[in-house]
């Protein structure tokens, strides 16, 4: 395992020596942001498609960013890739004490996530939601707020409850009189939705990525249509779309 890691983090001095790429030595953390997301991304892209094969290599492509950002930190004089797995390594084994330690079996993981979210708190963690980046999805970040207040107590007995608060936002949002307003209720819309699939056991970002792949397929359809009876969008009007959209669902796309 070691040998392996090792080459990698050869192989990325090689790159950024003076005999390396150019595009390589050119970069910084922050140009390397949006590879680090896209590369996150097609990992979860690899494991919704349940390709094994595909994940093996995405999961490279994700850890060269680790080692790509780790070896513009040592030249910076910061810290090497050693100090990265070495830290991430202490803060597993000194967070499960259950397991590395003398600390008492955790049966669920609740109980776990409670134990977490305590060395987090012990560590300068000054507020229980503080912890949460604010750059996630949206959707995801409001999932992780409402798991973590669930935590200690603040959530809903059941969905009813829930699906009630979807029904009480949506009034709201009728009634909403400037645009601020309109803003609010449609951030306190999604804000329930995501309780109502929280306490549902949905994750609420692949159900929403299920739907825009749906739509893609079905619009796919619709162009396909156009294109084979030698026409253009402009060709058609919506009542004519709607009808290849129904012609699409009936083949289960």
């Amino acid at each position: 395992m070691s040998t392996a890691i090792d080459e990698l983090v050869e192989v990325m001095d090689r790159l950024l020596s003076p005999q390396g790429c150019p595009w390589d030595r050119e970069q910084t953390h922050e140009s390397l942001i949006r590879y680090l997301i896209e590369e996150s991304y097609e990992v979860i892209e690899a494991i919704n498609e349940n390709d094994m094969e595909k994940l093996r290599e995405e999961l490279g492509d994700l850890l060269l960013q680790v080692v790509f950002h780790a070896a513009l930190a040592q030249r910076e004089g910061h810290f090497d890739f050693s100090d990265v797995s070495h830290t991430v390594s202490r803060k597993m084994v000194l967070r499960h004490p259950h397991v590395f330690g003398d600390a008492k079996q955790l049966q669920t993981g609740d109980e776990v996530m409670e134990v977490w979210d305590g060395f987090k708190r012990r560590e300068g963690q000054q507020y229980l939601l503080g912890g949460i980046p604010k750059i996630l999805p949206a959707l995801m970040r409001a999932e992780k707020i409402q798991e973590k207040a669930a935590r200690v107590g603040f959530d809903w007995p059941n969905v009813n409850g829930a699906l009630e608060k979807v029904r009480e936002e949506i009034e709201e949002l009728s009634r909403a009189e400037n645009e601020a307003e309109v803003l609010e209720e449609w951030g306190d819309i999604f804000f329930a939705l995501v309780n109502v699939a929280r306490l549902k056991n949905i994750e609420p970002e692949q159900a929403l990525q299920a739907c825009n792949d749906k739509f893609t397929r079905r619009f796919n359809y619709i162009e396909d249509k156009i294109k084979q009876a030698g026409k253009d969008f402009a060709d058609l009007d919506l009542e004519e779309m709607d009808v290849l959209w129904d012609e699409s669902k009936t083949k289960e796309l």
